[in-house]
């Protein structure tokens, strides 16, 4: 009898592990995380060093910032709407989104509660001093991607979160360093103008895009038809054709800071690709890295498929 009241002891104890994690967050009036965000794409690595804060009524600010190249973005939640912030170049884009609810964040304590809510399959083990919960994950252009383990330690702390494609291989990696869960914030924390003003990093003028950066995945019967190179009133464009039985457009274009803030509404979710935070809608993507805005729309990809064109697309020039 011992034995068995003991057995049943840890096999709750283990059910609940989950639970003391869902209310640790939703208790909390605010919180502060610093972490690691390693997102995987093949043989390469983008790593960003990232800061994220929470105050209840819904408010979030999570500044990413590249470990290679320093460059900062970050994506503000108030009461006024959802933003991604370009503080380099004054510019920010506000987004008519539910995010970060309406899929998938592995950096997000709520969006994995969210995960663990919608999964009834969903399980929980124990290895040394720590529990590890399975569940499926949510990334409506990402299909590959479908579970992830969330680490917690004894106390129903996270530690570590990996998202994994089909094959068990590990795309996304978030290293919890640091959490706060009584952070104060003050009142100008999340306010828009407020957070254009934090970052300390300058984006040169660019005048001319020096090279050319192509797709590295190209679907299926599709090539290069035209490349077409004009002058703008502050830089130069480039604009890619590909045609075939899966067409698309590249834009490239130079983009360099403004004198005062400016907002650009638009449509879709944030979403993270190639090495910055950029836009997604049904048949069109929008991003901004190293000077160079990118746009990629196609009528006939869908969203994944737009996106796999849009994580192929690297920093590192492939051709002239």
């Amino acid at each position: 009898m011992l034995c068995c009241l003991i057995f049943t002891g840890c096999f709750n104890s283990d059910k609940k592990i989950d639970k003391e994690f869902q209310n640790k967050i939703e208790k909390t009036n605010s919180y502060h995380i610093n972490g690691e965000l390693e997102i995987i794409n093949n043989e390469d690595s983008h790593k960003y060093n990232i800061d994220i804060a929470y105050q209840e009524s819904d408010q979030f600010r999570v500044s990413l910032k590249n470990k290679t190249n320093n460059h900062e973005q970050i994506i503000l939640k108030n009461k006024k709407g959802v933003y991604v912030l370009t503080p380099s170049l004054n510019k920010s884009f506000k987004f008519q989104s539910e995010w970060p609810y309406n899929n998938s964040q592995s950096y997000l304590p709520q969006a994995l509660i969210t995960d663990m809510n919608n999964d009834k399959n969903m399980e929980i083990t124990k290895k040394s001093n720590q529990y590890i919960i399975t569940t499926k994950v949510n990334y409506p252009n990402n299909s590959s991607l479908v579970n992830q383990k969330i680490y917690l330690d004894k106390r129903a702390n996270i530690k570590k979160v990996e998202v994994m494609n089909h094959e068990g291989i590990v795309k996304i990696r978030m290293k919890y360093k640091t959490v706060d869960m009584k952070a104060n914030y003050d009142k100008n924390y999340f306010d828009l103008n407020e957070n254009m003003s934090v970052s300390s990093e300058t984006q040169e003028t660019i005048k001319q895009i020096e090279d050319i950066v192509y797709p590295m995945y190209m679907p299926e019967s599709t090539v290069l038809e035209s490349k077409n190179t004009i002058k703008t009133e502050d830089g130069e464009r480039v604009i890619l054709t590909f045609s075939g039985d899966s067409p698309f457009m590249i834009v490239e274009e130079t983009v360099n800071p403004t004198k005062e803030n400016t907002i650009v509404p638009v449509y879709g979710d944030p979403v993270l690709m190639v090495d910055s935070i950029g836009s997604m809608t049904e048949n069109s993507a929008n991003w901004i890295s190293n000077g160079v805005e990118y746009y990629v729309v196609s009528e006939v990809l869908n969203g994944e498929q737009l996106l796999e064109v849009v994580n192929s697309i690297s920093s590192v020039p492939v051709g002239k």
